[in-house]
């Protein structure tokens, strides 16, 4: 079949021999969920809250151990770091082995390094020893997580990736740290913080079973770099992608941005809400739940409206410049009326609704290296994994000097500049990247973009 643009308003329709695309009047495939990979979304939700039931009051719960709050938000730091190297790799090593096979790896990890952390760290109340766990233990969900994220990027139809990274995303933050952070909040009064952080491995344990052992879609089994490619260029290319097309580069800063100021607040805010704005720590518990639990319905939202109107347009003013105004809401509204609770969780859901304009960034950077996407799901990983280390760093270097305040109004220059930043994302080849074969583009004259459809693979050689 011949490989022609599409010139109308309407999608391409998806190639039929896509798994994700078999079953198009299926119920979920009109939700936009790839239906060969649907309980990999239940296996993330299950295995985000797992990881989450710490999110709430783990920073706290540190410092009761004797550790300085300076030493705590380094401890976020570093798990940071592990973090951000785990997500690049994530997207690398998937292209290379296959999503599945990264995903049982991020699961072992975690199993591991948990118990590391729980069974020694711990109970020894020694820094550094805090430091190195935790530290290995930011390697484990990027791993598992980021590589699933990769799967969605590689089976689902072009012109539902938004809606599909949509539902990746809700149920993401479904677990981490709303779900978990609520579980939180019921089993610490009966088992403790202690008990509570060994329940998690039991969760997360679950959830990736349920993902690894009930999804077959073959594609994640398999090898997603072209072939012939050399596994050294296909690591070294993930990160020369960054400067080869700067608007990867830019996309994986954009990402960066988007949720330095959760993790960062996820830091900072549960001792401010609580020994400054007067909540008790199962009201904070259960508004973090909130905040995030809008991320449910508004990420699946926005996978929607970003397919509509453009991912780009989307991500700009929705995330951007919507974060960029509701982080400066969460921090003054709370200051001018206390402990008001009705108050406290509405400045929160619109937060957490904000956050969710960013959800067709990862639609949006496949469209701008359509040749190399797997590179570039890598460069965003590794921008995702960035962002949690630059929250933290700005607190452990910032909080003392200026405040909560201040390193509130860093976090909301972070999201303008990410809006910037993704203005400059129009999806067109950039510099060493072609139009990849069996691919076209749109330019809607609604929005300026110009958005990746997939037009059926020529046949032949």
């Amino acid at each position: 079949m011949a490989n022609t643009p599409n010139t109308s308003d309407t999608p391409d329709t998806p190639n039929p021999s896509n798994p994700a695309a078999a079953h198009p009047g299926s119920v979920l495939a009109r939700l936009g969920i790839p239906r060969s990979i649907s309980w990999g979304y239940l296996g993330l939700l299950v295995f985000m809250s797992g990881v989450g039931i710490e999110a709430g009051y783990l920073s706290p719960y540190l410092e009761s151990l004797g550790i300085a709050a300076s030493s705590v938000a380094m401890v976020f730091t570093v798990y940071g770091i592990t973090g951000a190297v785990a997500a690049w790799f994530a997207g690398a090593l998937s292209d290379l082995w296959g999503p599945r096979k990264v995903m049982w790896l991020g699961l072992a990890t975690f199993a591991v390094t948990h118990v590391f952390f729980l069974a020694v760290a711990v109970p020894s109340r020694s820094y550094p020893l805090l430091l190195l766990a935790y530290a290995l233990r930011g390697l484990a969900f990027p791993l598992f997580a980021y590589s699933f994220l990769v799967w969605i990027a590689a089976v689902a139809p072009a012109r539902q990736m938004g809606s599909a990274m949509g539902w990746f995303w809700s149920a993401f933050s479904a677990g981490l740290p709303t779900l978990g952070s609520l579980g939180a909040s019921l089993l610490i009064p009966h088992i403790g913080e202690y008990g509570t952080l060994w329940v998690a491995l039991g969760v997360v344990g679950a959830g990736g079973l349920v993902s690894l052992l009930l999804v077959k879609e073959p594609t994640g089994s398999a090898r997603l770099a072209p072939a012939g490619e050399s596994p050294m260029a296909g690591l070294v290319g993930s990160l020369t992608i960054l400067y080869r097309n700067p608007k990867v580069g830019a996309g994986a800063a954009v990402r960066m941005f988007n949720t330095a100021s959760q993790f960062g607040f996820m830091v900072m805010l549960p001792v401010w809400f609580v020994n400054t704005i007067g909540l008790t720590n199962e009201q904070w518990l259960r508004l973090v739940a909130v905040m995030f639990g809008t991320n449910i319905f508004t990420n699946l939202m926005f996978g929607v409206i970003g397919d509509k109107i453009g991912w780009r347009t989307t991500v700009a003013w929705c995330g951007g410049l919507g974060c960029t105004i509701s982080t400066l809401v969460l921090y003054y509204v709370p200051t001018a009326v206390g402990s008001q609770y009705l108050l406290c969780l509405l400045v929160a859901v619109f937060y957490g609704a904000t956050l969710s304009g960013y959800v067709p960034l990862s639609a949006l950077m496949t469209a701008i290296a359509p040749s190399h996407k797997g590179q570039a799901m890598a460069a965003l990983n590794l921008g995702a994994g960035a962002s949690a280390f630059l929250g933290p760093l700005t607190v452990s270097l910032f909080l003392g000097p200026i405040g909560v305040g201040g390193v509130t109004w860093i976090f909301a220059g972070y999201h303008a500049v990410s809006a910037l930043l993704t203005l400059l994302l129009k999806t067109a080849p950039g510099p060493g990247e072609p139009t990849a074969p069996g691919t076209a583009f749109e330019t809607r004259s609604t929005t300026g973009d110009a958005e990746l459809l997939a037009a059926p693979a020529p046949k032949g050689p």
